[in-house]
């Protein structure tokens, strides 16, 4: 373990406020240099600093409860041993020392995030929450030039739905409370039976060479009585990401001239083809879908979707949907925009104004 400058070395000058005493700014800076250098995909420069100063803390916490107390500050961070216990007001000390916003509630969302992406392990026993980091990566090799072609194509239940659900599970991972819930068995079986139900609601993003599917698009047409859902918290709708055997909400006929509403049940890019041109091709893929679903049903008026990853946190409001309902202590809420609005959308001028963050590929 590197340490610099002395500094008190009591348990009780462990405070989170005070995480710079322990560990300078300058060497936090270097480690979220490193954090941003893996190109993850939603990792921001503001989450990799949060990482890196939860990491710090936990590690030092952890030091003072085996009695490894640093004599000075310290230049280098080393690996936890196991999970560490972490209450959402340390977290929120930690955070937000410097600025007079940030609540516990605000903390736990931003552990929620950093869990979500695959950056830390979070445990809750019913008491404490416990939390490791995970090692830092290598930093990801040169772009290929040749990365395969992708096109858009209709879902093929017969060969698209396995790799469609490993991704699904892989990315609505950190949401494991259940990890039962979110088995990849159990989402190819629902795949397969919305593929029944309506199968032109449902696309892919293919590779050209191999046909492998790398990216989901589920437009789902809602019955009228399940409209109501989409006024009520969204965690009172979640379906793929639970365990519950009934779906909250259920498939509009087509014809049905009471069918008013589309739920985007998934929208998601494998990370390695999360480009802007690829993300284009498959936006105005959907858009495409959505006009021909305007034959079956007419009345079509409102789009729903749920924010549930928290990289596409900066897609939704970029091509036009803005928040309606918050679950409470939940980073999801439901978003929404008129179908008309979106068919008028130049979606290339909105991709092209996201910020690299989204995109890791393009760097």
């Amino acid at each position: 373990m590197a340490e610099g400058r002395s500094v008190d070395k009591t348990v009780s000058s462990l405070k989170p406020e005070l995480l710079d005493q322990w560990f300078p700014v300058q060497q936090q800076q270097h480690y979220v240099s490193q954090w941003m250098g893996i190109g993850r995909v939603g990792l921001t420069k503001r989450r990799a600093e949060c990482l890196v100063q939860l990491w710090a803390y936990l590690f030092l916490k952890q030091q003072f409860q085996l009695g490894q107390m640093p004599k000075a500050s310290l230049t280098a961070l080393g690996s936890l041993e196991g999970l560490v216990p972490c209450t959402h007001r340390e977290a929120a000390e930690l955070f937000y020392s410097k600025t007079e916003r940030g609540s516990d509630r605000a903390a736990g969302m931003m552990i929620d995030r950093l869990a979500a992406l695959g950056l830390i392990e979070k445990k809750f026993d019913g008491h404490t929450i416990c939390i490791g980091i995970r090692p830092l990566p290598s930093p990801p090799p040169p772009k290929d030039p040749s990365l395969p072609e992708v096109l858009p194509d209709a879902f093929n239940p017969r060969t698209d739905t396995i790799p469609i659900a490993n991704l699904l599970a892989r990315n609505y991972s950190w949401m494991d409370k259940d990890p039962s819930a979110i088995a990849p068995q159990k989402i190819a079986k629902i795949l397969r039976c919305w593929a029944q139900q309506y199968p032109k609601g449902m696309r892919v993003l293919r590779r050209c060479d191999n046909l492998t599917a790398v990216g989901i698009n589920i437009l789902f047409p809602v019955a009228s009585e399940s409209e109501v859902n989409f006024f009520l918290p969204p965690t009172k709708s979640l379906y793929l990401t639970t365990s519950t055997e009934v779906d909250p909400f259920k498939i509009a006929t087509p014809g049905d001239p009471d069918c008013t509403s589309i739920f985007v049940r998934s929208w998601m890019i494998d990370p390695p083809y999360m480009q802007r041109q690829q993300m284009y091709q498959f936006l105005e893929d959907g858009r495409q879908t959505l006009v021909a679903m305007q034959e079956d049903f007419p009345n079509l008026c409102d789009i729903y979707a749920l924010a549930i990853h928290p990289i596409y946190e900066e897609l939704q409001p970029a091509i036009g949907f803005h928040k309606t309902c918050q679950a409470p202590q939940s980073l999801l809420y439901w978003t929404y925009q008129p179908v008309d609005r979106y068919l008028a959308l130049d979606l290339k001028q909105a991709v092209a104004n996201l910020k690299l963050d989204l995109f890791p590929s393009d760097r």
